[in-house]
């Protein structure tokens, strides 16, 4: 099933499990029956993989700029996220809107978020494992962050002091940030 967002480009695609018995199978990624429903997306060319330990692990706000910029399909094998996408194309009408998403284990959703939006997740249970591709490889000299909390998104674990890395508690507000993506 594919889901189109209130944010152009934002979809949630949530493949069918088949099950017995036994549990169930997922064919998580599949070009061709994605296409057949009208979803092309760009080929992808690096997978990721992360675990964090704790409830309320904030990752993010993350982007890798042009020219190697990232769009990235998220899901989560083990526990639950909350898994957010802002919007920063500039000249986008809905230029620093986020949306989230919860993925989770039980509900094999995922998110896809395309080149011009930042990324970010927060754990909603401990040991939660995180696995997105990738449509280009990591660049460090592109890589880039907003501070998680600047940009008013509502974090559903709130009254917390979320556990996050230095990087992340170093990068710039959004009130500061100035966008290398442009909205066509």
């Amino acid at each position: 099933m594919i889901k189109n967002t209130a944010l152009s480009g934002v979809v949630i695609i949530t493949p069918p499990r088949f099950g017995d018995h036994r549990g169930f199978f997922s064919e998580s990624w599949n070009r061709s029956k994605l296409e057949a429903q009208g979803l092309f997306l760009p080929e992808f060319v690096q997978d990721n993989h992360s675990l964090s330990r704790e409830m309320g692990t904030v990752r993010g706000l993350h982007f890798q700029s042009p020219p190697h910029a990232q769009g990235k399909l998220v899901r989560c094998g083990r526990g639950r996220i909350f898994d957010v996408a802002v919007d920063v194309r500039k000249g986008s009408p809905t230029y620093g809107q986020w949306l989230g998403e919860e993925l989770s284990f039980e509900n094999g959703r995922q998110l896809w978020i395309p080149a011009g939006f930042l990324h970010g997740f927060m754990t909603l249970e401990p040991d939660s494992e995180i696995a997105y591709k990738c449509t280009d490889h990591y660049a460090p000299e592109c890589d880039g962050a907003v501070k998680w909390d600047s940009v008013g998104i509502d974090w559903p674990i709130a009254g917390i002091t979320p556990a996050i890395s230095d990087k992340d508690a170093k990068a710039q507000t959004f009130a500061d940030f100035d966008s290398p993506f442009l909205y066509t």
